[in-house]
């Protein structure tokens, strides 16, 4: 009797626990709200847009996890869905969240046969991932975890359209490795985005879903068996392809398409990374603008032509490779807005230090200054296009030493005009013109203009300036031409669009348009470098080549009424190239970026400014042919100009053969007395050459006398100041020399 009761206390007990324990399973608890899950969404990456809202470039910003951003059931493709629901949940669509027909067949088989077999629903799985209480752990409580899923799901399953369950549960699943949700997972495995999955795709991506880190092989032999379970029209031929080209190597005797994608993807430029198919056309860029996960930062670059310049300038170094070239960055701008519309901060195949941005970074400048130099000697009326500068040798006492500069050729041209010398890139009368400009003045004209790093004063960088011994960078250099390019309106170039306008008219705009049209003149460039040259372009455009000391650095800056493009060569290392100049170095790739931008876009040449006219020179002696010259209006005179004189109503233009200037003492020199000398019987040399009449000087303001005649003046110690002035008392030529 004693038994029979305490069994059907036992029973009672049974029955009120399972009761209990279906009446728990069967209510509905609270499920988060499918909006609340997708909030919670963070990716793993950030992305940079180009001017349209393309992706030019993604950087991984979160390394505990690979996520992109979340992704819409529409932008999945129909083929993964269809693979996915009848590779893990057949009946997702019938049921409520739990599959108790699966559950029941999974309970027979670890009774009968001791073989278990999984019965989760896609609801319960995704109850398991967006609610950490209901994850299955632990063995001991498996059972107890699967039904808390079974009771999510079927709340999840009231609350959730279907359709959301299948978004939360693609994106929030972990496919391979560290990638987690099908956006990641379809861009890095398959190299596209969700939408474009072929039917072979989505079968062995659905096929790696029951276990992510099976072998390669495992997982196509999964997929074709489903394909031929669900009566599919695919070969698995087909599916060992998809699968090689998905999950590398190790799947046997892919199909000879896949062969010819792999050698594709492994012939890309090296921005483009093989394992990973992510987009890297503004590495550099990205670095700069990029600062959070999830950032979508929108630029001003244009991804077709970002794309034309890495090919240009990869294609271009990989052809100077033998001549110990590694490295090149470039820079393309829109002229009316400073729109940048191309950054390539390393170009090279074979460089060894690509992490360098060569956009930033400051090297010497070679020639490219010398634009800005003689367009200061134009706007202070000291030059002409039509002047005659002397390029002889010439020596020069420094604070440093003697200085002698040399032409690039070592060859010395004699007496050439303004356009020749600038045309030609000619280095000795480049110092000329400094001589006449003054270092200080060019010092602070081209720290105006951008050029941040040349900050010194004057004396630091001597006569070497004008041919470039200070540092600047790229992106310096462009927004200083496009300054030329404008007529001499500076503002800053930008990646990103602003609101302020920061433009400044820092040169004036009669000087740009001259120096400008020097080059862009082929005639002007033949002393050096030719009647062809990789600086010529069929349409009109201004350019200027540059060449650092030892042919460490080449560079090649040149505009159109449209763009201005920059290119530097060279190795970020600062080891020399080989028989590499500014010409055949950056020129090259220069002009083929010009010729491909233009062949839609028509660059004409400016027309001519109310302040500068168009005449004809002539030069005497005839060291050049008769041409038509462009001067500043009243600049021809014989008061403004002594070596560019009016003649007859025509304006025809006589050269004359030396400058108005100063000869002795050298601008910045520095002279020291003999102590073994009495000072009585020691003289400095004052005078001055290419005078007109009634031209004096004067030392430090004190009349000396006519400046036809030297003066032999007793040194004294101290600072100086000796001036040349005509007879209006304008200072035409000044030197500032010490006595110690």
């Amino acid at each position: 009797m004693l038994r029979r009761r305490l069994l059907l206390c036992a029973c009672a007990l049974l029955l009120l626990a399972a009761g209990s324990a279906g009446a728990w399973l069967l209510s509905t608890p609270d499920a988060p709200a499918f909006a609340e899950v997708k909030a919670r969404w963070r990716t793993s990456d950030a992305w940079l847009l180009d001017r349209n809202g393309q992706v030019i470039e993604q950087q991984r910003m979160d390394f505990r996890v690979r996520r992109f951003e979340w992704v819409p059931l529409d932008n999945v493709s129909p083929a993964l869905v269809a693979a996915v629901v009848d590779g893990e949940d057949r009946r997702f669509w019938q049921h409520d969240g739990v599959d108790w027909v699966a559950i029941l067949a999974a309970l027979r088989d670890q009774i009968v046969t001791c073989r278990r077999r999984g019965a989760s629903t896609i609801t319960m799985q995704v109850a398991a991932l967006v609610e950490p209480a209901v994850r299955a752990g632990s063995a001991d409580g498996a059972w107890f975890r699967k039904a808390a899923q079974m009771r999510m799901a079927r709340a999840i399953e009231k609350q959730w359209t279907k359709q959301e369950i299948l978004e939360a549960y693609l994106n929030l699943l972990g496919y391979r490795g560290e990638l987690q949700g099908i956006g990641a997972t379809a861009f890095v495995l398959a190299g596209k985005s969700p939408s474009g999955l072929t039917l072979a795709e989505s079968l062995v991506l659905a096929a790696l879903l029951p276990a992510p880190g099976a072998s390669p092989e495992s997982v196509t032999t999964r997929a074709c068996s489903r394909a031929a379970a669900r009566g599919l029209r695919i070969e698995c031929a087909a599916i060992r392809s998809a699968a090689a080209q998905i999950l590398g190597s190790d799947v046997p005797t892919p199909a000879p398409d896949a062969v010819a994608a792999a050698r594709k993807v492994s012939a890309m430029p090296p921005w483009h990374s093989r394992s990973s198919r992510e987009i890297h056309l503004a590495p550099h860029l990205a670095r700069q603008l990029l600062k959070r996960a999830g950032d979508r930062v929108r630029t001003t670059l244009d991804a077709r032509i970002q794309q034309l310049a890495i090919n240009v300038l990869h294609q271009h170094l990989a052809g100077l490779a033998s001549q110990n070239v590694r490295d090149g960055a470039m820079l393309v701008v829109e002229n009316e807005t400073g729109d940048v519309l191309a950054y390539v901060g390393s170009g090279g195949p074979n460089s060894t230090a690509r992490e360098v941005d060569g956009v930033l970074a400051h090297r010497q400048a070679g020639s490219t200054l010398k634009p800005f130099l003689y367009e200061i000697a134009f706007e202070r009326r000291y030059l002409t296009a039509a002047s005659l500068l002397n390029d002889a040798p010439i020596t020069l006492d420094t604070a440093s030493g003697i200085y002698l500069p040399q032409n690039y050729d070592r060859d010395f041209k004699g007496l050439v005009s303004v356009r020749t010398a600038l045309g030609s890139s000619l280095n000795i009368p480049a110092i000329r013109a400094l001589m006449l400009v003054g270092v200080e003045p060019f010092r602070a004209r081209l720290h105006a203009l951008g050029y941040a790093r040349i900050t010194e004063p004057g004396d630091f960088y001597g006569y070497s300036l004008a041919l470039g011994s200070a540092e600047v960078s790229l992106w310096e250099q462009v927004q200083a031409y496009r300054a030329l390019a404008r007529g001499g309106r500076l503002s800053v170039i930008h990646v990103q669009h602003t609101d302020s306008s920061n433009e400044q008219a820092l040169l004036d705009e009669n000087a740009s348009f001259i120096v400008a049209d020097i080059l862009s003149d082929r005639a002007a460039r033949t002393v050096t470098f030719g009647l062809a040259s990789h600086l010529d372009t069929p349409f009109w455009a201004a350019v200027k080549t540059g060449t650092s000391k030892d042919m460490r650095d080449n560079w090649c800056i040149g505009f159109s009424r449209e763009l201005t493009v920059g290119v530097w060569v060279g190795n970020f290392e600062g080891d020399s190239m080989r028989d590499v100049s500014g010409v055949t170095g950056a020129a090259p790739a220069w002009q083929q970026m010009m010729l491909a931008l233009h062949q839609r876009i028509p660059s004409q040449a400016p027309s001519l400014p109310a302040g500068v006219i168009a005449t004809t020179a002539r030069f005497t002696p005839a060291v050049e042919p008769p041409r038509r010259e462009l001067f500043l209006a009243r600049a021809e005179q014989p008061d403004r100009d002594a070596h560019a004189i009016s003649k007859a109503p025509e304006r025809t233009i006589v050269a004359a053969g030396d400058i108005a200037r100063i000869a002795s003492p050298a601008n910045g020199m520095v002279i020291a007395m003999d102590p073994d000398i009495p000072a009585a019987y020691q003289r400095v040399p004052l005078a001055a050459r290419g005078v007109a009449d009634g031209m004096v000087l004067k030392l430090n303001g004190a009349l000396l006398g006519p400046a036809n005649r030297s003066v032999m003046w007793a040194p004294e110690r101290g600072t100086h100041t000796l001036a040349l002035e005509d007879s209006t008392g304008r200072v035409i030529d000044s030197a500032h020399f010490v006595v110690r």
